[in-house]
């Protein structure tokens, strides 16, 4: 998606579509959002195939219905690709159910990603990204975001326990998910990329539990720990270990490679900010949640209400589909200053909720700030200037924000 400024003025509130791709690929959706946020921050669109859903767009509007189970619940589906039909996984699978069972599973399974678990992967996580940077160095065209796609299986395939033989078919399976509509994934029809990609993942983990039982003991991989995990009284089933390993490979290949190019972008197109980031390497932490505000690349989730519910200055049916935009909260002036500017100083930048809200906010949400992180460190120490060599090509999706193509050329900050 590209920020236009100054083309909300164009915006007619009654005719925008929030589920045009073409707006993604090729347009502005910020314009629309900024629009919604002042004057419909409860918007209501019923698409030709007669779905409805209610769209949030301010700040603490998408907290609310992210962080409250009880009037909005995610036993239906929290993915805007399956507006229409519950999901089948509801109540098993861990992004698709509430309290207390969701934080029963979630506090097992999150471990082994806090802050100080993952600490401990640092070394082997800057191995890889110094290894997967190396390409970029030696004068010729690189594409950052087609490379950065297989980013989080490098990095964390071995983590996973996941032989690197799978890696470029788990991510391109993970891709079709995200993006069932975009020509690099698409398998025939939207319905049926979507339909294809979750069976094989969740057969591709069902027979890796099936290998791993066979085998015995553990590998100390975080699915084997999933085998290990229990909700209550009862370990999972295994059909929940499967569904729930689907997620968590879900969840680490889709945002990070898009957060990298779309920073990397922001970087090329403000030089200042990068020579800023170069001269002070105190400023990765706050450059790696800025670039999580500026790309929102999990640009929304979906919830249900419980009952009918009054937010944004009107009311939700019970029952009703409701849109919380990440994107637009993280562009909200009432807690962003300036907030189409990016700046790497910004104060407050780690206000964005790019990782989601409340119960649901991303198990691995410490692995990935230190894989931005060591890559963002590895990044400025090495190249000294990083050019386009074509044009960027946006991601095909209303789901996530990113890009297929981000061609750039780096200069060796190393090489006289």
């Amino acid at each position: 998606m590209r920020l236009t400024p100054g083309t909300g003025s164009d915006v007619d509130l009654d005719r925008v579509d929030l589920f045009d791709l073409d707006l993604y690929t090729s347009g502005d959706p910020h314009a629309i959002w900024d629009v919604m946020r002042a004057k419909a921050p409860l918007h209501h669109q019923v698409l030709p195939d007669g779905r409805e859903f209610w769209s949030v767009t301010r700040f603490d509007d998408v907290c609310r219905v992210l962080g409250d189970h009880r009037e909005f619940t995610s036993e239906r589906g929290t993915v805007v690709t399956h507006l229409g039909e519950d999901d089948v996984a509801a109540g098993k699978l861990m992004t698709s159910t509430d309290p207390p069972r969701h934080t029963q599973v979630r506090r097992a399974i999150g471990s082994r990603l806090t802050a100080r678990a993952v600490a401990s992967w640092e070394d082997r996580i800057r191995q890889a990204i110094v290894r997967f940077l190396e390409p970029a160095l030696d004068g010729g065209t690189f594409d950052l975001a087609e490379q950065a796609l297989r980013l989080p299986a490098i990095v964390t395939g071995p983590l996973l326990g996941i032989p690197e033989r799978d890696w470029d078919e788990l991510v391109q399976l993970t891709a079709m998910v995200t993006a069932p509509s975009d020509p690099h994934f698409q398998l025939g029809s939207e319905a049926a990329t979507l339909a294809i990609s979750h069976h094989e993942l969740v057969t591709y983990v069902t027979e890796w539990v099936k290998r791993r039982r066979s085998a015995g003991g553990e590998d100390g991989s975080l699915l084997d720990h999933l085998m290990s995990v229990r909700a209550g009284d009862a370990p999972l089933t295994d059909e929940e270990i499967a569904l729930d390993g689907y997620s968590i490979l879900l969840g680490a290949n889709v945002t990070t490679p898009h957060t990298v190019s779309g920073t990397v972008l922001a970087l090329i197109e403000r030089p200042e900010q990068f020579e800023k980031a170069q001269a002070d390497p105190l400023l990765v932490a706050n450059l790696v949640e800025e670039g999580l505000r500026w790309t929102s690349a999990a640009c929304n989730f979906m919830r249900y209400t419980v009952s009918d519910t009054e937010i944004g200055g009107g009311t939700i049916p019970a029952g009703g589909a409701v849109v919380a935009w990440i994107g637009s909260a993280n562009r909200d002036e009432s807690q962003f200053t300036d907030p189409h500017e990016f700046d790497i100083t910004r104060s407050g930048a780690k206000r964005q909720v790019a990782f989601g809200f409340g119960s649901h906010f991303c198990i691995g949400a410490p692995l990935a700030r230190l894989t931005l992180r060591i890559f963002f460190e590895e990044l400025l120490q090495r190249f000294g200037s990083i050019d386009l060599d074509g044009e960027p090509q946006h991601l095909r999706s209303y789901f996530i924000a990113g890009m297929t193509h981000l061609p750039i050329v780096a200069k060796n900050r190393m090489t006289p």
